[in-house]
């Protein structure tokens, strides 16, 4: 028997009702101002999460507007669909997207890291376009203490079980690990995926009388006020609201990828919309507003698989694995004969009206009716400016001076010791738990970013996330151009061109006017970098509120960058190639440590100021790097980041079986700043000695250091100057155990 929801008796709803709910006194007033009426609790519920940070983007959207989100490239403007749309030529586009789900895998790991991943395949697919690859972006606490080595375990369980049973490759990712991170883990997702032009669905509602319909799981309880409670911060009482936390099914959202697709490609969809934050509040309403329509929705239409639903639970659920279509009308049985054939669900539930309101109805009962305008961003949801102010540990951190610091002498032991460090070290143990080959488009190689093959075509997409939230917190403009500038790095050092980027920015609570002003100064630096280097925003994810009642994390931006290979023929790796070979470093050496991962290693703290970098230069050197691998001149490409020159030298030996012979010139710098130093705009070449002259000469044309260090060698051993020998075996062997031993 059909479960139907019923209709109870609603609490009265005032003021202080509105305010359990997440709203201000002025958004309560507001709303009675816009409806000339008071709310019914159903209604109350739907400007709640609707007006929540997750769904408004209130405290965020002023700033968000002054990025780049136009150019030649882009087929949508940032926001203006579920994901970025980018034009690669050959009658294709690649949508893709980062989102984030810290709350939820703060609270419930293992489902929120899972539904992460299966919410943001939604956003790509229901464009029509087929996921290709997925990728992540993590941040725990030291991995010494025991809740978060549960929380790690469970998280990244999660992300690969569901990636592998939906069948996408899990293609590239990045992990790091601060105290700061110790009870908010962060937890952004990333998807990527190919569409045809004539086949882009849009997510906007339009032509009266066309049906709508809801396809997928069946709505339960889960997730009731997911958007409101991922707009506070974690506390005690967050343990209460595991509720709130979705439950995935990757085999049923595998089904409806492939239902969504073959009724896509039928042309009797007019419009198609995730349900995500706020479920049939959000795609009713959103679809509606873009579409400036209207829609009459009768719940009691709506599959539930829970007794007793009321329509204010039916609304605000956030059950996992269902979209909202609107379907031209006299097709709709076509349309659900699709996916009974894929054993999903498809019922109308209601009807495109003349807009702008959406009706919500139980039978002949109406139990909502507002104004979809009134509730999206860039109808009536409140925007703020928020109070910002400088952070009182600036001035102390940015003064540091490295002579406080004791030069280790043992630079080989330093260089063993920060290969074992976890934000450092190989992150096999957790690679080794996704599935990077399943659909065999994956490009196999020890390089920077991930490759995936474009089939039918000679190009390939680079894909890479970064961000380095120690930079930020020392210095939010300049640490969110590194970010920036570091994805666009790692995506031309495997041969690409960077042409877009979608972020994810995680930060406090906007209410702090520190954090404000940090969130204010990164928004201005990833616009700074993005102008300089061509690569628009598309659009992405806003997460405040990561902070708990002990601790903030840092602020955290994070850039998921796409690039393009025009021939796969001409891609790069880091890995040295052969003895003789001469070993180059692009860019200058100013031995910054800053917080570096060898400052916070000796001090264990983050001190002084991000590195600096020069925009211009930052170009220039993808255009050498670019130039040198397109003219096949170098045989491997690896940026200078995290623990300095030393590390990369290293990690471009371990799959060599080789060595190499550095002679580095230390000029005015103390040796530990020279090795692990972590400078901008450096990326280490190898070339054949036949090459020396040309690449100069090309270097000297775009006005970038280029400076021959050493040479590759048989002997597997990394000698660099005196100051250190090692043995590659064992430096890789710290490097590749030092996860598991962690967790042992």
């Amino acid at each position: 028997m059909k479960n139907h929801p019923v209709i109870k008796e609603e609490p009265v709803v005032d003021l202080n009702l509105a305010k359990q709910h997440g709203l201000t006194e002025e958004e309560y007033a507001k709303i009675l101002q816009i409806m000339g009426r008071v709310p019914t609790y159903t209604e109350l519920g739907i400007y709640s999460v609707m007006w929540s940070e997750h769904c408004s983007y209130k405290n965020s959207i002023a700033l968000l507007k002054t990025l780049p989100r136009s150019g030649k490239d882009l087929l949508v403007a940032a926001g203006e669909e579920n994901a970025g749309l980018v034009d690669i030529g050959d009658g294709l586009a690649v949508a893709f997207k980062i989102e984030s789900h810290n709350h939820p895998s703060a609270i419930e790991p293992y489902q929120g890291a899972a539904t992460g991943v299966g919410g943001i395949l939604r956003d790509i697919f229901s464009m029509g376009a087929r996921p290709i690859a997925a990728l992540n972006s993590l941040r725990f606490g030291n991995l010494d203490d025991k809740r978060v080595q549960y929380l790690f375990k469970r998280i990244v369980k999660g992300i690969g079980d569901y990636g592998n049973s939906f069948g996408v490759p899990t293609v590239a990712g990045e992990v790091y690990f601060d105290p700061c991170y110790r009870t908010n883990p962060l937890v952004n997702a990333m998807a990527v995926g190919i569409v045809e032009h004539n086949g882009i669905a849009k997510a906007s509602a339009s032509g009266k009388d066309n049906s709508v319909m809801i396809v997928g799981s069946s709505t339960g309880r889960d997730g009731i006020h997911g958007a409101t409670f991922a707009s506070e911060e974690i506390s005690e009482k967050s343990e209460s609201k595991r509720p709130a936390v979705q439950v995935g099914d990757p085999f049923v959202e595998k089904l409806l990828l492939e239902a969504t697709l073959e009724a896509i490609k039928t042309g009797y969809i007019v419009g198609v919309q995730d349900m995500g934050a706020a479920g049939i509040t959000c795609s009713t309403t959103e679809m509606s507003a873009r579409g400036q329509t209207g829609m009459d929705v009768d719940l009691a239409k709506v599959p539930l698989r829970e007794t007793d639903m009321t329509a204010y639970e039916v609304m605000l659920s956030e059950s996992q694995e269902r979209m909202l279509f609107i379907v031209k009308k006299g097709h709709e049985e076509e349309i659900a004969n699709i996916f009974k054939k894929w054993d999903i669900e498809a019922e109308v539930i209601g009807k495109v009206t003349d807009g702008p309101m959406v009706k919500i109805r139980i039978g002949e009962k109406i139990v909502a009716e507002v104004n979809a305008e009134t509730l999206v961003l860039g109808g009536s949801a409140p925007i703020y400016y928020r109070e910002k102010k400088v952070p009182a540990y600036l001035a102390d951190i940015q003064k540091f001076d490295i002579k406080s610091v004791p030069e280790e002498k043992n630079y080989s032991k330093s260089l063993q010791k920060l290969l074992a460090r976890p934000s450092i070290a190989s992150k096999r143990w957790v690679y080794q738990q996704y599935d990077s080959m399943v659909r065999t488009n994956t490009i196999t190689s020890t390089a920077d970013a991930a490759l995936v093959r474009i089939k039918g075509t000679k190009k390939a997409l680079a894909l890479k996330t970064d961000g380095n939230g120690r930079y930020v917190y020392l210095n939010p403009r300049r640490g969110a151009q590194i970010a920036v500038a570091e994805s666009a790095r790692n995506v031309v050092c495997v041969g690409a061109r960077p042409i877009a980027i979608t972020n994810c920015l995680n930060f406090g609570n906007p209410y702090d006017p520190e954090v404000y002003w940090q969130f204010f100064e990164a928004i201005g630096g990833i616009s700074d970098a993005c102008k300089a280097l061509e690569t628009p925003v598309t659009g992405g994810n806003v997460s405040f509120y990561n902070e708990s009642t002990e601790e903030s994390i840092y602020p955290t931006p994070v850039i998921g960058m796409l690039g393009i290979v025009d021939d796969v023929s001409n891609i790069c790796n880091h890995t040295f190639k052969s003895a003789g070979d001469l070993i180059w470093e692009l860019g200058i050496n100013y031995g910054e440590l800053g917080g570096s991962e060898y400052l916070q290693m000796q001090t264990g703290k983050a001190y002084g100021d991000a590195p600096k970098l020069d925009l211009v230069k930052e170009k220039a050197l993808y255009d050498v790097v670019l130039e040198l691998i397109q003219k096949k001149l170098i045989k491997s490409a690896h940026d200078i980041a995290d623990g300095g020159i030393g590390i990369t030298l290293a990690e471009s030996l371990f799959e060599s079986k080789l060595g190499a012979s550095i002679d580095l010139v230390a000029k005015d710098l103390r040796i530990d700043c020279l090795l692990f130093g972590e400078s901008q705009s450096r990326i280490v070449v190898s070339s054949s000695a036949d090459d020396k002259q040309r690449i100069m000469d090309i270097a000297q044309r775009h006005k970038i250091q280029a400076v021959v260090i050493g040479k590759v060698t048989k002997e597997e051993k990394l000698v660099i100057n005196e100051w250190i020998e090692a043995n590659v075996s064992d430096l890789k062997n710290i490097y590749d155990n030092a996860i598991e031993s962690c967790l042992k």
